[in-house]
């Protein structure tokens, strides 16, 4: 027996030395920088235009011109299209020549009821007669002005005829071809106001509190790299949306360059609960295996695992707080184990 325990030793002793002296793994150690920091809450909404109208005539009609085109950029007031006017200008011309007729009628009337009245004060004409020539001078007056309103009416809808920009906007939507027909308020022009851009996304009801009209928050397009950090908070609705019992918000988001794109999705970063002392690592310091943590190497020279809070992460940088204090954190963690003793690179 004393042989054989003596040969097992000699075996190990022969196998360890060929396999060469254990050496402990190489990490890098890289800063964590201190920082003050909140956490944050991100939901995703979507970005829909700030002002949106179809336009139609109000009155129906064969499409006789239209100005503008699809993607145009157009002002308040701006001529969009027009129907065919001719016989609406015919209606206008008799209605005008119906008013000269009138005035000219009235005109009339009145001279002759005032005559009477002299007449009547000189005796030469009854009572009667003079109440007579007042009533049809009355009755005249009034032609005027039904003929007034008609003409009023028909230059109406000599105006409903033409359509305008309502406010300035990006045409989104017009008519390829002029000669069609048009029927009353059937949409022709589609007109979206694309600055600012509203965002439309739903919060927890636990922070409520924290977010309120006008305050600056981040905005990341979520099919692309555009985003900006001055979105303002437009208003938060006391009432909680029925389908995810989430409380609805709006948000501004500035786009006069046109970053963002209309009826997309974007990502809203809110800033909750107050700052809190945090530090920055790399997102290759970050471990997630068996929850968020980072290593660090003790003063005797074994790794030791710190859990930490994630507030942010980008693709540069991570937001965290560590449960203790941390200077400098183990890069890749992820195939480390705790206590292992180690070397620095």
């Amino acid at each position: 027996m004393k042989h054989l325990a003596l040969a097992v030793f000699l075996a190990s002793a022969w196998a360890a030395a060929a396999d060469g002296p254990i050496t402990a793994p190489k990490v890098r150690l890289v800063a964590a920088k201190p920082v003050q920091s909140s956490a944050t809450e991100e939901v995703t909404g979507q970005l829909g235009p700030s002002k949106l109208l179809p336009l139609g005539f109000e009155v129906g009609g064969r499409l006789a011109a239209s100005r503008v085109s699809k993607g145009d950029q157009v002002k308040a007031g701006q001529a969009l299209g027009s129907l065919d006017t001719e016989i609406i200008d015919a209606q206008v011309a008799q209605a005008e020549a119906g008013l000269a007729a009138a005035e000219a009628a009235a005109a009339l009337a009145q001279d002759v009821a005032g005559r009477n009245e002299k007449l009547k004060a000189e005796g030469s004409v009854s009572d009667v007669q003079s109440r007579q020539a007042e009533t049809q001078a009355k009755a005249s007056a009034a032609q005027v002005a039904q003929a007034k309103a008609g003409l009023a009416q028909a230059k109406a809808g000599q105006r409903r005829h033409h359509l305008r920009a309502l406010f300035a906007g990006t045409v989104i939507d017009a008519p390829d071809n002029v000669g069609g027909m048009v029927g009353p308020g059937t949409p022709v022009y589609i007109i979206m106001q694309l600055d600012p851009l509203i965002l439309k996304a739903t919060i927890s009801e636990k922070y409520k509190s924290q977010v309120a009209a006008g305050q600056r928050v981040k905005v990341e397009a979520v099919g692309s790299d555009a985003k900006v950090d001055d979105a303002i908070i437009k208003v938060v609705l006391p009432s909680a949306d029925p389908q995810t019992r989430r409380v609805p918000v709006e948000v501004l988001v500035p786009n006069a360059d046109g970053r963002f794109v209309a009826n997309t999705l974007a990502k809203l970063t809110l800033s909750v609960g107050g700052e809190k002392s945090a530090v920055l690592i790399p997102p290759t310091a970050l471990g997630m295996m068996g929850g968020a943590h980072v290593f660090v190497v003790d003063a005797g020279g074994k790794l030791k695992r710190v859990k930490v809070t994630v507030l942010e992460r980008t693709s540069a940088q991570v937001t965290v707080v560590p449960e203790e204090p941390v200077k400098q954190v183990v890069e890749y963690p992820s195939t480390l184990v705790e206590g292992t003793k180690v070397t620095q690179r």
